[in-house]
């Protein structure tokens, strides 16, 4: 096991800066996950943990050694790509063996090492195959066994998963995570499904435009976004993100949206105060998680601009999606399955105030944070 530490690390191609000062600090045996869309410079940082890319500027430490200008194959690290880069004319057997081959490790020890590796990944019949004649999942845990034989210090991963279909998928990331789990070897993984981000990392680096956005736990990075963007990526479905208008009326914090009316709990309004420096009134940005949206199907005490229309219903089985409209907005609430909603049904929606978000509409920074 060893940590891995980046400081201020910077990537350049030309005028363009696609990874800008980096920080970040990988512990011993810790699972990290880098999230974010395409090209915001996940794959380029972990390329360069690597050393498969030069760095413009800043640091890379693995264990307590600089290694800048260490060459990939003195680094101690293994990696899996999304393409696995399994060699098709080779058996199983002698692609799990190859890195110890090269390093002219003797047959008898080789042969234990391919046997134990391929034990832990359930692969032990598929040795004598050729790797054209194995599925999709197969051959993720082929290329999970070539990367484990090293018994290296970082394992590096990059998008892994991405090319096999949803159900494999699921079955993979768990078998990853145990993997992990049981030989504590550090991890840093990339990939742009935050989902995967939030089931299989100890800590998400979120990044946007070169850009760490937040870094945390997966929960704390749900339930306290940092910005906008965050809020929006990170969670299935995402925040819905309303603009509003704070104002102060004799010593109460109201919010007004377009389509409602509320009046902050007392925790809230002195978060926000003490975010704000005082009660004035303030355009803002707020956001609120499915989850947190009751659906009202009585109309007892609804006034018209407090009233939706479903414009969808999305059975999932334990959850239901709907989504209402209210004039030129739409919002999407959770409910349970046997909720009687059908689309073009007047309901009332209602946010569970605690659990509202408030981002600045010019920084995007999320106030209550």
């Amino acid at each position: 096991m060893a940590k891995v530490v980046c400081r201020n690390l910077c990537k350049r191609y030309g005028d363009q800066l696609a990874v800008d000062n980096v920080n970040l600090e990988v512990g011993e045996g810790e699972f990290l996950v880098i999230v974010g869309p395409s090209g915001c410079g996940k794959t380029t940082t972990l390329r360069m943990i690597a050393g498969l890319e030069s760095i413009s500027s800043g640091e890379v430490l693995i264990g307590d050694q600089v290694v800048n200008n260490v060459e990939p194959r003195h680094r101690d690290i293994a990696m899996v790509f999304q393409n696995y880069a399994l060699y098709p004319h080779k058996k199983v057997y002698d692609n799990i063996a190859y890195p110890l081959q090269l390093r002219h490790v003797s047959k008898e020890e080789i042969r234990t090492r391919v046997v134990e590796t391929s034990k832990l990944l359930s692969i032990e019949p598929l040795l004598e195959r050729r790797i054209r004649q194995l599925s999709g999942g197969e051959r993720q845990r082929v290329a999970l066994g070539r990367a484990i034989i090293r018994q290296p210090r970082l394992f590096l991963m990059d998008e892994p998963l991405s090319n096999l279909d949803a159900q494999l998928r699921i079955q993979m990331r768990r078998e990853i995570i145990h993997l992990q789990r049981q030989l504590a070897i550090t991890t840093v993984y990339v990939t742009h499904d935050q989902v995967e981000a939030m089931t299989m990392g100890d800590r998400i680096v979120v990044m946007r435009g070169g850009l760490v956005q937040q870094i945390g736990e997966p929960m704390t990075i749900y339930n306290h976004p940092a910005n906008r963007f965050v809020a929006r990526f990170i969670g299935s479905p995402p925040m819905n993100l309303v603009d509003g208008m704070l104002e102060n009326r004799n010593g109460k914090l109201l919010l007004r949206t377009s389509f409602a009316e509320y009046t902050l709990p007392g925790d809230v309004q002195a978060s926000l105060e003490k975010s704000r420096s005082g009660l004035g009134s303030m355009s803002i940005i707020c956001g609120m998680r499915a989850e947190d949206m009751t659906i009202d199907l009585t109309e007892n005490g609804a006034t018209n601009h407090t009233q939706g229309v479903v414009d969808l219903v999305e059975p999932l089985g334990s959850d239901v999606f709907v989504s209402v409209k209210f004039g030129a907005e739409m919002l999407l609430a959770r409910a349970a399955p046997d909720l009687p909603v059908r689309e073009m049904q007047k309901v009332c929606l209602k946010p569970n105030l605690a659990k509202m978000h408030f981002f600045d509409p010019k920084t995007e920074q999320n106030l209550l944070r």
